[in-house]
């Protein structure tokens, strides 16, 4: 059974960080592109960045600005973004998505995920 178990999501204040993390199971990981994407209330579902888990290369969306960085644990069989900088445009529900045999870039622009996760909130806000 596949399951993406995200975490890590909460209340910070502006300018603060996160650390989300997405724990995968159930799929040959090797062969996939994980991805975060994001929904704020009354907003179209956006890519936040993903990566390829066999080589690590990476995708971000242009709003990261080198805010955001996505990483791998190989062992863990985890996914995290780091978030830093954060801003009250960064509120929304954050999702962890899977996709075998998809580059991160393809993943990413085509908005596509094969497997989805359940979100953690984000919420930025003084």
């Amino acid at each position: 059974q596949v399951q993406l178990v995200e975490s890590g999501g909460g209340l910070v204040q502006p300018g603060g960080s996160l650390r989300l993390s997405c724990a995968a199971s159930g799929f040959t990981l090797g062969s996939a592109a994980i991805g975060w994407f994001r929904q704020a209330p009354g907003k179209e579902r956006e890519a936040v960045s993903c990566i390829n888990w066999s080589d690590g290369s990476t995708y971000y969306a242009d709003f990261v600005k080198g805010r955001f960085t996505i990483s791998r644990d190989n062992a863990q069989g985890t996914v995290y973004l780091q978030l830093n900088s954060l801003k009250p445009e960064d509120t929304a529900v954050y999702h962890c998505a899977a996709t075998p045999f998809m580059t991160s870039r393809q993943m990413c622009i085509l908005h596509s995920g094969r497997y989805w996760g359940q979100g953690t909130q984000v919420t930025v806000s003084s």
